[in-house]
């Protein structure tokens, strides 16, 4: 995993504190920044943007911070995908077929099942990382202001 420059960091900062001043509490900003993240990582190329729009839209969060955390765990979610698959594997076992009436070929089963599976393994972890990575990034956040104005 690459490794942040200072350049970065700068520009979160900068983002981060811009995104307080629009009246954002910094509990709600994390829970937006957590979801985005644990959105991003779905084991399913393509829906994440799509899913964080929906969630920004429905809770009324910050739509470019869910994006912005999202598209930052893109690789991870690239990297997930066949942990996820062995994950829901090991959970919910070889042979369960999630949706196995409806298809007719070998091949669309088999990414039916382990597509089903991972989502699942996902689900199962995704719920607890959020509340986990909300109450970090919130405890992070309630800083931010107070090394902004030190740094001034």
């Amino acid at each position: 995993m690459a490794v942040m420059n200072s350049k970065s960091m700068a520009w979160i900062k900068r983002k981060s504190a811009e995104w307080l001043r629009q009246s954002v509490s910094p509990r709600r900003l994390a829970l937006t920044l957590a979801l985005g993240a644990a959105v991003g990582c779905i084991p399913v190329v393509g829906i994440p943007t799509l899913i964080c729009a929906a969630l920004a839209l429905a809770l009324r969060l910050n739509l470019p911070a869910m994006q912005a955390a999202n598209y930052a765990v893109m690789p991870l979610q690239l990297l997930l995908i066949v942990p996820f698959v062995h994950l829901g594997g090991r959970i919910f076992g070889p042979g369960r077929a999630v949706a196995g009436s409806m298809l007719h070929s070998p091949w669309m089963v088999m990414i039916a099942q382990m597509t089903g599976q991972a989502l699942l393994a996902w689900l199962l972890i995704a719920i607890p990382a959020v509340l986990l990575l909300t109450a970090l990034l919130t405890a992070l956040l309630r800083r931010l202001p107070a090394v902004a104005a030190a740094e001034n």
